[in-house]
Formats: structure tokens, sequence, C-alpha cells
């Protein structure tokens, strides 16, 4: 068994804590719904978390064989509040960027971005 997993259940005691290393429930359902869509039209087919102390992604990837298309991260201390969302290609070049999710997600073209 992995130690280093654990369950995120709404702890109001442990709320600080979980917004500094993961995307918030809110962030998360969005992120998820997008690739729900995504995964019906057959765009994307596998995903992948990844977690550092200064960032969040959710990689989103064609075939799970091949490299991500792109990563959905999270800055957890930007630099200015516009790169607080990021959508980035697979060498961490920033496509678009925002300081609201859902405004970032919703606006962007997802088969042109992949051009």
């Amino acid at each position: 068994m992995n130690n280093n997993l654990r369950l995120v259940i709404n702890n109001i005691k442990d709320k600080k804590l979980e917004e500094k290393h993961f995307f918030e429930k809110e962030e998360l359902k969005i992120i998820l719904d997008l690739y729900a869509k995504m995964v019906s039209e057959g765009s994307w087919k596998d995903y992948g978390l990844s977690i550092s102390s200064k960032q969040v992604g959710f990689s989103v990837f064609k075939n799970a064989t091949e490299n991500a298309l792109y990563k959905i991260c999270k800055n957890f201390k930007p630099k200015n509040k516009n790169l607080k969302y990021l959508i980035t290609d697979v060498n961490g070049k920033i496509l678009k960027n925002s300081f609201e999710l859902n405004k970032l997600l919703e606006n962007t073209n997802w088969k042109k971005l992949s051009k």
C-alpha cells in the first residue's frame, strides 16, 4: 500500500493545508467536467496529476503511451495574479493563463490550441 496517498475530505481544520497543495474541490470539479466532455468527444484519453510545493498540474493525454498534450496548472504563489492558472504544452511553454480557472478553460479552443 502506498503511504503517500491520502483521502481528501471536506475537513475545515485541514482546509488551508489542502488549498496550498492541491486543487480545491470546485477547481477539480471544473477540470473533471472538462475532461469528461473531451473524453466523450474522443479528444482526450487519459490524465495524470503532478504535485509540488509550488504548483499542482492536471496533465491530459491523447493516448496513455504518448507525452501529455497539455497541463492545466495552479500556481500557489504566482508572481502576478494572471499566472495563477496556466495551460502549458509538454515543454512547459505557457499557452494561456488567467487568474480565474473557469474562464480560462471556457475560453480555450482546444482544437486550435493543439496546432
